[in-house]
């Protein structure tokens, strides 16, 4: 300041010896620095305006000014001018290159008043400052290098030399600083040299410096935040391009089974994502996705038995005016409950079993099968009871029904057999199913006659060709193997030949005579019928059939002489001839001729 103090006296010196060779000009000029302290001395006025100073308090001499400060006052004891208040050149001349105050000293005693210029010298006291402290600029991502974007101009009060001279940018990859002067004015613009990319750097913060050409020279700054304004220039990426999930099958509608996610590196809307199904086809009434959040939800039946893994194809695609979308794989491993019971599969091969058929002959083929899979589609076969039938494996759930033990269609005629299956699941499930064995008969069976000895009772004098009896043997077969022939055998110590006696009817086992029999020549007739089957080849067997030939009243009786006694002895014979005959109770009309 003491250096700005005595160039200003220089100065004013200067100034002053000037204008007194002015002649025309009759007013004296001095010159001080603005923002010199109070009581600094600008020049004695009372020696430059040849006044004495022993007069300057008699004469009453004062500073008259135009405005409500006194920036300059007068010592009357010295003469000298000095600094009243504090002089700003920038609030007193705004801009203006040039500056200077005119008051007037005022003197009485004679009256007189002498005109003072007093110009203001600038000084470097201002810094260059910008209206605001920061400055957002929003820039989009695909702006293209070269672009021009304009930038705040800073203001310096100070003039001339001490002026804004220049901007300076902070040193970054993406912009450069350009900056044009006129009329005294120094403006910038940024300019774009490399491309940006918001998802690398969204914001970039730069600061312009602006600088003026004090000596030292003073500078204000500008924070300048540039928002990289997003385009929708990225895919949705999904968190990982494949998702795994064990579900259980039979699981509710409406439980999660997992959320898919997918991130954006753009902003707003351009990085909201939606989701959705890829050629979901017929799984769509099996699962749906929440569009919003990514959440996979179950919405049909679940089966293991028609699907033991699913594969899902996840789109997320974004919301911008041009979306951008991406895809992921979901695989879904259903994870099997015992819900299904064991199936079972007959093929019968014999329709119907001979009752001699060999054991371990086949009769049908068991298939079994379970839908389940690991433990629960483990199935076991077995029969149900106890038949003379077996189950043999062949391979795995295939069996064969086989005979084994012997066959009897008199004892048992037809067979239903339970063959039941259970799996390994827990619980266990199991099912059964029912096949009928239908026992064919062989001719194992001979005729059977209720008696092997038959008795029949005939009157003499039979017409021929009454009858005279009925036999009938059963069998125990069926079929033809039970249709039976009847048939006469003689007698081996008969002197005639029966069939010439009587006649049997081969199919309802009735005998016929073919004579009249007198019982006084015949008593009984005795021989064999045997009963024979169909079966191939037949069997057979005999009864024994006794006719008895009961007499008749056939005879005249004839008269005898002889004595009483012979008469009284033949009576007795006869009595007892009676009684023996009622004993054997074949002849109950005997008695009535004997008596």
């Amino acid at each position: 300041m003491v250096i700005m103090v005595l160039m200003g006296y220089f100065e004013c010196g200067f100034i002053f010896f000037f204008s007194l060779l002015d002649s025309a000009s009759a007013q004296i000029v001095y010159s001080v620095p603005e923002e010199v302290n109070k009581g600094t001395v600008v020049g004695n006025i009372a020696k430059d305006l040849n006044i004495n100073v022993h007069e300057l308090e008699s004469r009453m001499l004062e500073i008259v000014t135009g405005s409500n400060k006194k920036y300059f006052d007068v010592n009357l004891k010295t003469g000298v001018l000095f600094v009243n208040d504090r002089i700003d050149r920038d609030e007193l001349c705004v801009s203006s290159q040039k500056c200077s105050l005119n008051i007037e000293a005022l003197a009485e005693n004679p009256h007189h008043l002498y005109r003072v210029e007093i110009k203001i010298l600038e000084i470097n006291d201002n810094a260059p400052h910008f209206l605001v402290k920061e400055f957002t600029m929003n820039i989009t991502e695909n702006a293209s290098p070269g672009e021009r974007f304009p930038l705040p101009v800073a203001e310096d009060a100070d003039v001339g030399s001490n002026s804004l001279k220049e901007y300076k940018l902070s040193p970054n990859e993406h912009f450069s600083l350009e900056t044009q002067s006129e009329d005294q004015s120094v403006s910038a613009e940024l300019v774009l040299n490399k491309a940006l990319d918001r998802e690398k750097q969204a914001i970039i913060k730069l600061v312009l410096t602006a600088v003026d050409g004090g000596k030292p020279p003073k500078s204000g700054a500008l924070n300048i935040i540039i928002k990289v304004m997003d385009i929708n220039d990225n895919n949705p990426v999904f968190s990982q391009p494949l998702y795994k999930v064990k579900l259980k099958e039979n699981v509710s509608a409406g439980s999660k089974v997992l959320s898919v996610f997918a991130s954006d590196l753009d902003e707003g809307i351009n990085s909201e994502i939606v989701y959705s199904f890829v050629d979901h086809g017929k799984k769509q009434n099996l699962f749906t996705i929440i569009p919003e959040t990514g959440d996979i939800v179950v919405k049909g039946h679940i089966d293991f038995e028609e699907n033991a893994a699913i594969e899902l194809r996840v789109r997320a695609r974004d919301r911008g005016n041009s979306p951008k979308s991406t895809q992921c794989k979901v695989l879904i491993e259903v994870m099997d409950e015992n819900d299904n019971a064991p199936e079972i599969t007959l093929t019968p091969l014999l329709e119907i079993v001979k009752e001699d058929t060999k054991s371990r002959t086949a009769v049908a083929l068991v298939t079994v099968s379970d839908k389940d899979g690991g433990k629960n589609g483990i199935v076991h076969c077995a029969l149900k009871g106890s038949y003379p039938f077996k189950l043999d494996m062949s391979y795995n759930n295939h069996y064969s029904l086989v005979v084994d033990g012997p066959l009897d269609r008199e004892s048992v005629s037809l067979y239903n057999i339970t063959i039941t299956a259970a799996d390994e699941g827990t619980p266990p499930l199991s099912s059964s199913t029912l096949i009928t064995v239908h026992i064919s008969d062989v001719n194992d069976n001979a005729p059977h006659f209720p008696a092997q000895v038959i008795d029949a009772f005939i009157s003499e004098n039979i017409q021929a060709g009454g009858l005279v009896t009925r036999v009938s043997a059963d069998d125990s077969d069926t079929g033809e193997n039970a249709e039976l022939s009847y048939s006469l055998l003689d007698s081996s110590s008969s002197s005639v030949p029966i069939t010439t006696l009587i006649n049997i009817n081969s199919l309802s086992g009735e005998i016929f005579s073919l004579q009249s029999f007198n019982h006084e020549e015949t008593k009984r007739l005795q021989f064999q019928v045997m009963a024979t089957d169909s079966g191939v080849p037949p069997l057979s067997s005999n009864a024994t059939v006794n006719v008895f030939i009961l007499d008749e009243n056939d005879n005249s009786p004839v008269i005898l002489i002889v004595s009483v006694s012979v008469i009284f002895l033949l009576s007795l014979v006869g009595l007892i001839a009676v009684k023996c005959y009622r004993t054997d109770g074949s002849f109950s009309s005997f008695q009535h001729h004997g008596q």
